[in-house]
């Protein structure tokens, strides 16, 4: 009778109800996302092979990666990639969002249109990209030919540079519409007696944006730009399927370079060590997102800590 009581409180607590609830979405997290976290880990401190389990061998595969020359270049890129990607498509995402909070025809149709690029398969992008970029057929060569602006087809994934600002292009086309979606939802929670009172003040646009839009959006900016960071820095089928990491290993990101040595090279250890490297990096992007939301406590009345 005792036991039956308690199984009633249980069942009954409000507290313990949400447990059973958040109890299934756990098990799926520790399932697919903490093991195979936790395996890649371990996996880095040994020498496995594919087919092979492997010995303990320490830190040997981060000391080999540390010096491998492939790596330091695939940690520039992954660097250079995310960071002026998400620069890119965060100005542009917020100029697209002010402009479409604003009233103007075919408002609805344009949002649609604009959301394309983000909706399409990564892989099916690419591939558009890839012809895109062709060296013989590139309707970008052929534009600029007709206009006389230049003489012969541009290599665009033959140089290293080339390459690099090339699938950076790609990378920002696909990525605005998440940023600029997401960014005008914010926009259209926030007040308009705020602007109705700054402009009765005197303010310009541009002080409306500073001092309202801009405070009030931090967090919003915070969380979306957070998620655009992680999303380009582990960002694999757009290089694999433009360039796989080439030419001369120049467009390889951190998750193509453990992917390649992993898979196609059957050097799981270091493999696992390039991805178990990124995971600092990661962390960077969380912390950014988590001082960002700091903000809520002023918009809320309190202050920051």
């Amino acid at each position: 009778m005792i036991q039956a009581t308690r199984w009633e409180r249980l069942r009954n607590n409000r507290d313990w109800l949400g447990f059973w609830f958040m109890l299934p979405t756990a098990a799926f997290l520790l399932l697919f996302l903490v093991y195979p976290l936790g395996l890649g880990i371990w996996l880095s401190f040994t020498d496995a092979r594919i087919g092979t389990p492997g010995n303990f061998i320490g830190l040997e595969n981060y000391e080999w990666i540390i010096g491998d020359s492939k790596f330091q270049t695939a940690v520039f890129f992954t660097l250079l990639y995310t960071l002026v990607a998400s620069a890119f498509k965060f100005a542009i995402g917020l100029y697209l969002a002010l402009l479409l909070n604003q009233n103007m025809p075919f408002k609805a149709m344009i949002r649609a249109v604009i959301l394309i690029p983000f909706i399409v398969p990564t892989v099916l992008s690419a591939i558009a990209f890839w012809w895109i970029f062709d060296p013989q057929f590139s309707v970008i060569s052929w534009s600029l030919r007709q206009m006389g602006w230049i003489d012969g087809n541009i290599n665009f994934l033959g140089g290293a540079w080339n390459s690099r600002w090339s699938v950076i292009f790609a990378n920002v086309w696909r990525g605005v519409p998440f940023i600029a979606i997401s960014l005008l939802a914010g926009l259209q929670t926030l007040p308009p007696s705020l602007y109705e009172a700054a402009t009765l003040d005197g303010a310009t646009r541009w002080q409306l944006f500073r001092h309202v839009t801009y405070p009030l959006l931090t967090p919003i900016i915070a969380v979306v730009m957070t998620f655009s960071v992680l999303f380009t820095f582990t960002d694999f089928q757009l290089i694999w399927v433009l360039t796989r990491g080439g030419p001369i290993n120049a467009t390889h990101l951190m998750a193509t370079l453990s992917f390649q040595r992993a898979i196609p090279g059957g050097a799981l250890g270091e493999g696992a060590a390039i991805a178990t490297a990124m995971i600092p990096f990661l962390l960077a992007a969380i912390l950014f997102s988590y001082f960002g939301l700091q903000r809520r406590r002023w918009q809320q009345g309190g202050t920051d800590k």
